[in-house]
C-alpha cells in the first residue's frame, strides 16, 4: 500500500513539474552568458531562484514607523493613558491596542 502512495505522489509531483512553463535561455539571456552557463550545464534544466525578498515593508520604511508608533502606544499607556484614550488617539480597535500592549510587555 505504501509503494502505491509512493508512485502517486511522484507521478503528482512530475505533473505538477512538467506544468511549469520555461524559459528558453535563447529568449532572454546575452550569448556570452549562455556560453558560460553551458561549460556547466549542458541540455539539463536548470533551476534560477528568484532573488531574496525583503521582509514586508522594510524597503518603505512603513514596518519601522508601525514599530515606532506601537513603541509609543505602549509608553503612553504605562505612563496612564486607558486603552480607550489609546483606540480613540490612534483609531485602532481595542483588541488590536490590547495586542500591541501585550506583545511588547512580554
Amino acid at each position: 500500500m505504501i509503494l502505491k502512495w509512493k508512485k502517486i505522489v511522484q507521478l503528482t509531483y512530475i505533473k505538477r513539474y512538467d506544468m511549469k512553463k520555461y524559459i528558453n535561455a535563447k529568449d532572454i539571456l546575452p550569448e556570452h552568458l549562455i556560453k558560460e552557463i553551458q561549460k556547466h550545464v549542458r541540455g539539463a534544466h536548470i533551476y534560477i531562484p528568484q532573488t531574496e525578498r525583503q521582509n514586508w515593508g522594510v524597503s518603505t520604511g512603513i514596518r519601522e514607523e508601525l514599530n515606532e508608533r506601537n513603541e509609543e502606544i505602549v509608553l503612553k499607556y504605562k505612563s496612564g493613558l486607558t486603552i480607550s484614550q489609546l483606540v480613540n488617539f490612534y483609531n485602532l480597535s481595542e483588541d488590536r491596542i490590547r495586542r500591541i500592549i501585550y506583545d511588547r510587555e512580554k
